[in-house]
């Protein structure tokens, strides 16, 4: 199997990072857009795209109620494979879940129960209304989810299926595998075998919906692999793998992962404004990176966006929040959430489009700082809440929250609460 290792095409040229130059407008799209890290064979997908549609798949397991802006690499990744007129499948992890996915991480994922689950799968099915078209088309996007088939596998069935095609000298060259074995962490038999289920999920979804592509993560590529080799060991059918690269901010932090915690896409645990102002606070040397990989704008207006400096550069951080919360909670949403920003941070006028604690005053009269923290959604618990006011976090109406047990007491009907330099809530009674 030939395997192309590419640099992250959107850290220079498109072009310095492709060996050929592609004919379909999938592989052209997904290099100049920055989605490729790694592919198994570039030039094969290339002439499948150009032959008609393909399917391709991405499997999202249920770990939590929403899916986060981590995530959001991949869902933009099945929006230009239908947007080049292929077929999306999204593979919801109902089955893979129950093991929990070892490739990234150094201990055992929490396990979960069925209902947890079930109400994780349920959370994170909307995130991809916005950005794909499902229905019964050629192109229409898929959802699946693969406790289908892997919960009506026996132990015996999996193994005699799918476990005579493994050897235990493979797996364990695997990274991941080897990086616990080397640091001498606990790998459980349970997580050896998520590797075999994510290969049947490829190999299922081959034989269901003539699948022929794995999208991923780069962590995935060893995963991707191995069910490329199942589909051609089982059906001598080829198949094709691309992870997109690992997205990371110039300061070098993964990307969602903010001092607020994870950037969640459900409006119910990140708010369009809190969204918007994520995208607005972007280190300058993102702008051009995020605006290919997470908007539709053509690239001739991003080349010149990314083009400014000094100062200008604001406006082209503006655009990239604007496009990229339209695209997850639509224009008014996002014109919204541009305004209170506006009125906050540059006119020094509170807004009432500003996300709001409301509450009598008698009430916020009971609660104390803690207590308004975690009603604005600044703070998981009192404990949380404590921390971040001993750090200096939090300030009503520019004054320093100093004491979390302290009652909350407001000058008027109306105040400011702000969390750092960018979050802000205003608190109405």
């Amino acid at each position: 199997m030939s395997v192309q290792d590419l640099p992250n095409p959107v850290h220079g040229a498109a072009e310095a990072a492709a060996p050929f130059k592609p004919r379909s407008d999938l592989v052209r799209t997904l290099l100049e857009r920055g989605h490729v890290y790694q592919a198994t064979d570039l030039e094969g997908l290339d002439e499948a795209a150009l032959k008609g549609p393909i399917s391709a798949y991405i499997g999202f397991d249920a770990t939590a109620p929403s899916l986060h802006v981590g995530s959001l690499v991949q869902i933009m990744t099945l929006r230009r494979l239908q947007q080049t007129g292929h077929r999306p499948i999204v593979l919801m992890g109902g089955g893979t879940t129950k093991v929990g996915d070892p490739s990234d991480k150094a201990t055992q994922r929490p396990m979960l129960s069925d209902a947890e689950i079930a109400t994780n799968l349920a959370g994170i099915r909307r995130a991809f209304a916005p950005f794909l078209a499902f229905g019964e088309g050629r192109t229409d996007a898929v959802m699946v989810n693969n406790a289908e088939w892997l919960e009506k596998l026996g132990y015996i069935e999996f193994l005699r299926d799918y476990g005579v095609h493994f050897t235990i000298n493979k797996m364990l060259g695997l990274e991941f595998v080897r990086s616990r074995i080397e640091n001498e962490l606990p790998l459980t038999f349970l997580e050896f075998n998520y590797m075999l289920m994510q290969a049947a999920d490829f190999l299922e979804l081959n034989r269901r919906y003539d699948c022929t592509l794995q999208f991923g993560g780069s962590e995935q590529w060893g995963n991707i692999v191995n069910g490329i080799d199942l589909i051609r060991r089982v059906e001598a059918r080829a198949a094709f793998g691309v992870t997109a690269p690992l997205v990371t901010t110039a300061s070098g932090v993964k990307m969602g992962k903010t001092v607020d915690g994870a950037v969640w896409l459900n409006a119910e645990m990140r708010s369009p404004y809190d969204y918007w102002q994520f995208w607005r606070n972007t280190e300058d040397a993102d702008v051009g990176r995020f605006l290919r990989l997470f908007t539709d704008l053509p690239l001739s207006e991003i080349a010149r966006l990314e083009a400014l400096h000094g100062a200008e550069i604001n406006e082209a951080k503006k655009v990239l929040a604007g496009e990229a919360t339209t695209m997850l909670h639509g224009r008014e949403a996002a014109e919204t959430a541009a305004a209170a920003a506006r009125a906050a941070f540059e006119e020094g006028r509170l807004s009432r489009d500003l996300p709001t604690v409301e509450a009598p005053a008698a009430e916020i009269a009971t609660m104390s700082y803690a207590d308004l923290m975690i009603a604005a959604g600044f703070a998981t618990s009192k404990g949380d809440a404590r921390r971040q006011i001993a750090g200096g976090a939090f300030r009503i109406d520019g004054a320093k929250v100093t004491d979390a047990a302290a009652p909350v007491s407001l000058a008027g009907s109306e105040a400011e609460l702000r969390k750092g330099n960018a979050r802000k809530r205003l608190v109405v009674t």
